[in-house]
């Protein structure tokens, strides 16, 4: 890889996959439909986002992808500049694979035959009110789209469920947090209020400790519009609001299926 993702490191996330391994393994993960996964990169996986601050979507999900495919493929995951930036931590997360969420660097990756994670729901998606934990909801948001389409790659839809029971969002709080001007500052765009362990009704910045809901995760076929869409398509705003439309409504139709077959929250 180029200077863009070159501090990934493979053994690096050899070292530290048993603490994930032991950490995703609270949530009892369910992982399938790897095998739909394209063979090699470049591609890109979009998955709803889920669990709050101490989401635990992208290491349920990627300790079962290091299981069945290793560590040595380069699969990188979007994450917010905020994380990114701060000392010590922006760092080990670039150990690990992770971006700041820009285009710049998501297309350096996919043009270098790299995997791209992104979650594009960000903030608004993983602090759903408990009564949308069962809902796609990208707010609208198709950079991921416009991405696929302009460097010509597929998309892997990932669908989970259950992080969102792992506390309990009361509110996503985006009016205080525009107010605020959180957005103008920080590109956050929600102050939400949560309730779980062992503080009880915090504010979101406070962690909770996640309660053990069991999480599965769905591989959807991947989408590839390179027979119909070129580069140029990216900047059709109806060839976006469509393939767009065509990702979540199969996202929402698997996570229905999902939430029927789940006869209790959190116990699954």
């Amino acid at each position: 890889m180029s200077e863009v993702g070159a501090l990934r490191d493979p053994s690096f996330l050899r070292s530290v996959r048993p603490l994930l391994e032991t950490y995703a393994s609270w949530f009892r993960p369910d992982v399938n439909g790897l095998d739909r996964l394209p063979d090699r990169g470049p591609f890109l996986v979009v998955g709803n986002h889920s669990g709050g601050q101490m989401s635990p979507d992208l290491p349920v999900l990627l300790t079962a992808w290091w299981r069945e495919r290793g560590e040595e493929e380069p699969v990188y995951a979007l994450v917010h500049s905020l994380f990114m930036g701060i000392p010590g931590v922006g760092s080990t997360l670039a150990r690990g694979g992770g971006l700041v969420a820009e285009a710049e660097a998501s297309e350096a990756i996919l043009a270098q035959g790299g995997i791209v994670i992104v979650y594009p729901g960000g903030d608004h998606d993983v602090y759903r009110p408990w009564g949308e934990r069962n809902t796609i909801d990208f707010d609208g948001r198709m950079g991921w789209v416009r991405l696929a389409l302009r460097q010509q790659v597929p998309v892997a839809p990932v669908v989970s469920i259950g992080g969102q029971e792992t506390l309990v969002v009361l509110t996503r709080g985006e009016g205080l947090a525009r107010r605020l001007g959180l957005d103008r500052m920080f590109r956050v765009k929600v102050l939400p209020l949560i309730m779980g362990p062992p503080f009880g009704v915090v504010p979101g910045g406070i962690p909770t400790f996640p309660l053990p809901s069991k999480i599965t995760v769905e591989v959807l076929d991947p989408f590839d519009w390179t027979d119909r869409h070129g580069p140029d398509a990216a900047e059709d705003p109806e060839v976006l609001a469509a393939c767009y439309e065509e990702v979540t409504t199969a996202m929402q139709a698997k996570l229905d299926e999902l939430a029927a077959a789940r006869r209790f929250p959190v116990i699954g």
